[in-house]
């Protein structure tokens, strides 16, 4: 074995961050390759050199095959780590990795080539005698025509895909299409390649996978299953291990049966094999994803095994010397990805500034994320912005556990997941362990119904009052850059008692406010009063004592002068009329912003325009497709809100747009006939 001196990391977010970290761990320096958005990037700043590989787009950059490799011999690299996405399985990104030889940290090309490929894997696991979901091959009219003989829902997957790209369901024949269209796109866009096929989709069932690590002399092992059932749009977003659906038998058929696909192929890295589980523990293989996965932490913590290391030292060509029999799960682990999306918004990517970023520490906390502070989130890369992983003595402990941290996870200024994850831990569903693939997409509106409910039922005053002490204090304790301008502030506090005009998560509030003494104030909303005193206060939070007890918050405010306070687990999004971004915004402003008219169609979200369906003068039905806009590799499509005629078309295919911006104005029409 040679141990290496410098390897490059060809990603960028939370994977490049724990690479590096197992490198350093290693004794090996790291070359970090970034885009413009990611130039402040923390895996910028953790590794000992970086590279600036181009503008924004995937192919000039993160899948520019030969300006990476060129990268890594001018730094004199060994070694390349792909870590996931991206090009981790890509077998022309092994082959120049080998003709310029440098070494790839992950299997062979053979097996990536053999494995990446959904068609060619499922036809190869299919001689090995495992069990296949049923499933069509053949370019666009021989899918259509060959579905018309299969039972919906049907699946169309993408035949280079993973991580839960660049799949959709089909409900009825008439949609097929434009969907294989819609996910082809997709899977040339995010994998470079546009293949897709058609698979039976199997009504509720569990997603178990199995890690498997081999090496470079013929050893495999399993580190045992996570299940991953809980997803939304395809992609996992809880994961765990052990798997309480499985029995003891089950279990080792599983790994067995991982270990003997792993072995056929000669497999030497990590990787794994997910199947699909039935109701009667029957399963399907469903994919290999030959490369590092992202829920990979959560089988860390049960076996105490790092996978990454591994990764390194089996690329160096080192012996594994972990006996199957020595290796065990121990506890409960649970893993939340945390998105920038919005759940009541259909989950859509929610990219924008943050004004406050706090990470949960203790005992069994694992926290693994691209940044730590406040970032800006592009719409350019996928949505996630950190993985919370927890350990607990068995599943009812972490569950608990993984609710309250969930809770001391505060983002504010963008939309996230994180009160979504938490009350879909606390549903009976998830206790009781009756969950599938499909439980987000049929109960989210219920969970967001709840999550509403339950923060309706907590007071908006005391949020409301929290802003307004900590904004009064910070200016004393001189811990922020900027500071927005308090009308109060700036002709000075003229009265003992005077009135607070703001809105609390777009609900108007009045309140009273007196000043009884430093650290004592008198508010009153209507009929209710609340004596508060102040006990501590930091850059990020104030502690305040009410008739309830002590009670925490934390608070920030966007250059909008927008408050974001959270308190009990719930973000408060608070607009103060005293308070006013800029001196010159003293008076207000008339205009009216884009999307103000009704027949204003406007992007939901930065990313880029890659097509538009209709010209000027088509007349529409009602949920036409108008426009697509890809943000955070997933499509968007906007629809006709009304019957109506394209009046004007303002953006350009093709193009990227902003969040807000108009695309297309229509005219409501009724009556017409259509084109």
């Amino acid at each position: 074995m040679k141990k290496f001196n410098k390897i490059l990391i060809a990603n960028r977010g939370e994977i490049a961050v724990r690479i590096i970290k197992a490198a350093k761990d290693l004794g090996i320096k790291t070359v970090a390759v970034y885009s413009l958005a990611d130039r402040n990037a923390l895996h910028v700043e953790q590794a000992d050199e970086s590279f600036y590989l181009g503008s924004n787009d995937l192919a000039e950059t993160y899948l520019d095959i030969e300006k990476i490799i060129s990268i890594a011999k001018k730094s004199g690299c060994e070694a390349i780590h792909p870590g996931y996405g991206f090009l981790a399985e890509n077998p022309a990104f092994v082959k120049a990795c080998d003709k310029a030889r440098i070494i790839f940290i992950g299997p062979s090309e053979k097996a990536i080539r053999l494995m990446g490929n959904k068609i060619e894997s499922r036809a190869f696991v299919q001689k090995t005698g495992i069990a296949i979901t049923e499933g069509i091959t053949g370019d666009a009219k021989t899918l259509s025509e060959k579905a018309l003989k299969m039972n919906y829902p049907i699946l169309v997957k993408a035949a280079a895909g993973g991580g839960g790209k660049g799949m959709k369901i089909v409900e009825d024949h008439k949609d097929l299409q434009e969907i294989l269209e819609s996910t082809s796109r997709e899977a040339a866009s995010y994998f470079g390649d546009g293949t897709v096929y058609i698979e039976k989709y199997i009504q509720q069932p569990r997603h178990i996978e199995v890690q498997v690590l081999g090496d470079n002399y013929g050893n495999v092992i399993h580190l045992f299953e996570r299940e991953c059932s809980l997803q939304r749009r395809f992609q996992k977003i809880i994961e765990e291990s052990p798997s309480i659906t499985l029995n003891a038998e089950v279990r080792k058929a599983l790994g067995d049966a991982a270990v003997r696909i792993a072995r056929e192929i000669g497999y030497n890295s990590a990787g794994t094999v997910e199947f699909l589980v039935d109701h009667d523990l029957n399963f399907y293989f469903l994919e290999m994803n030959t490369r590092i996965q992202v829920e990979h932490p959560v089988t860390e913590m049960v076996t105490g095994i790092d996978i990454v290391r591994e990764q390194l030292l089996i690329a160096s060509g080192k012996k594994m010397d972990l006996p199957q029999e020595d290796i065990s799960q121990n506890g409960h682990a649970i893993e939340c990805r945390i998105y920038a999306e919005d759940p009541e918004n259909e989950f859509l990517p929610s990219p924008g500034c943050m004004s406050l970023y706090s990470e949960p520490e203790g005992e069994g906390i694992r926290v693994d994320s691209g940044i730590n502070k406040t970032a800006r989130v592009e719409s350019f890369y996928d949505p996630m912005i950190a993985k919370l992983i927890v350990w607990g003595k068995d599943r009812e402990k972490a569950r608990v556990k993984m609710i309250k941290t969930l809770d001391d996870f505060v983002i504010h200024g963008i939309k996230t997941n994180i009160s979504y994850l938490k009350f879909l831990l606390k549903q009976k569903a998830y206790k009781d362990n009756k969950i599938s693939t499909g439980y987000c997409d049929k109960h989210s509106n219920e969970i967001i119904d709840l999550i509403n409910k339950e923060k309706q039922r907590q007071s908006s005053m005391l949020p409301l009052i929290a802003s307004f002490l900590f904004d009064d204090l910070r200016t004393r304790l001189d811990h922020f850059d900027h500071e927005a301008v308090s009308v109060w502030r700036k002709i000075g506090y003229w009265r003992d008692v005077f009135s607070l005009n703001a809105e609390v998560d777009r609900e108007e509030i009045s309140i009273s406010v007196k000043q009884e003494s430093s650290n004592n104030y008198f508010f009153q909303i209507e009929d209710k009063s609340q004596n508060i005193s102040i006990k501590n206060i930091d850059k990020s939070g104030i502690t305040l004592s009410t008739g309830e007890g002590l009670q925490n918050f934390f608070v920030s405010r966007n250059k909008k002068a927008i408050y974001y306070v959270s308190y009990n687990g719930f973000v408060y999004e608070i607009k103060r009329n005293e308070v006013l971004p800029e001196e010159e915004n003293l008076f207000g402003s008339d205009a009216q912003g884009p999307g103000s008219d009704q027949g204003n169609i406007s992007s939901p979200m930065p990313g880029k325009l890659i097509k538009m369906n209709v010209k000027k003068g088509d007349k529409l039905d009602k949920g036409t497709t108008l426009a697509i806009v890809e943000a955070m590799k997933m499509e968007n499509h906007i629809k006709a809100p009304f019957d109506s005629e394209v009046l004007e078309v303002k953006a350009k295919e093709g193009t990227m747009v902003d969040g807000n911006e108009i695309l297309l104005i229509l005219e409501p029409v009724e009556g017409l006939e259509k084109k």
